[in-house]
Parts: structure tokens; C-alpha cells; sequence
């Protein structure tokens, strides 16, 4: 059986984006090795929710040459900054209650709890600017193709 086990974040600095998941999102380090990679240190660190094991979010730092040129790193790094390198979508049981709690650790949203056909939904940013979804998703049943 396939599953999946982790999506990765591009972050401009990994010691930030750990503070930041750790900190204000609540999330726990999963792994956080180094391994020799060449000439170059690589550090894999991974962070996830607490009670879900087996998922995790790896907070990829943009790497440059050899793996990637400097104009590429540079197009890395400014697309995630606009939020348009990816998105983590989280879900909540209760999502203006998780909202208030995110808020009151220093997490600056972008959207505010609202109702939306597929639940309540909010919006954040991450420090290096990864846009994160935080939905308390409503019964999607109605809406099933057949």
C-alpha cells in the first residue's frame, strides 16, 4: 500500500520556520538530521501535529547550486514569499476556536473564520510567506459526483 507521508514547504530560513511551527502553530519536530551531501550540509526537518504520527511537513530550505542555479533559487524564493510555491491545508474540529488560539500565540492571519460551502475556512501565512489553510470542513456528501 502507498501512502503518503509527508509535502514539503520551501522556508528562507529553517531555524524561523521551526521556531514558527513549533511555537505559534503547535506542531512537533518529527526529524531534524543532518546529512553530508557533497560539498554541502543538508538538514531534514520535519514537523507535524501532535496525535497524527505518521504525516509530517518537511520545511525545505531553497537550496542553491549545485542543486539549483541562482536564478532558480531566487524565483523559489520570491514565488514562496507571494504564497504561490504550494499550500498546506489543516483541518480543525472547531476553527474560529483553533483561530483564536493560533492568534493568541502570535500566528498574523490573513482571513478571518468564515463560512464557505465546504466548511469554515481561515487563512495564514508562514514566515518565508507559504499560504496554510485552516478549514472545520462541513459534510461534503451532497456534493458527491456519481
Amino acid at each position: 500500500m502507498i501512502k503518503i507521508a509527508s509535502a514539503h514547504l520551501w522556508v528562507h530560513d529553517q531555524e524561523v520556520a521551526l521556531k514558527y511551527w513549533t511555537e505559534k502553530v503547535g506542531f512537533e519536530v518529527r526529524q531534524d538530521v543532518s546529512l553530508p551531501d557533497m560539498d554541502n550540509v543538508f538538514r531534514w526537518l520535519t514537523v507535524g501535529p501532535p496525535g497524527q504520527d505518521d504525516v509530517s511537513i518537511v520545511l525545505m530550505a531553497v537550496p542553491g547550486p549545485p542543486f539549483m542555479d541562482a536564478a532558480t533559487q531566487q524565483q523559489v524564493r520570491e514565488l514562496t514569499a507571494k504564497g504561490f510555491a504550494g499550500t498546506i491545508f489543516l483541518t480543525t474540529e472547531d476553527c474560529r476556536s483553533s483561530y483564536e488560539e493560533l492568534k493568541a500565540r502570535g500566528v498574523e492571519f490573513t482571513e478571518e473564520p468564515h463560512q464557505q460551502p465546504y466548511g469554515i475556512d481561515c487563512g495564514f501565512r508562514d514566515p518565508s510567506g507559504n499560504s496554510v489553510r485552516l478549514t472545520q470542513p462541513a459534510d461534503m456528501s451532497a456534493f458527491a459526483r456519481p
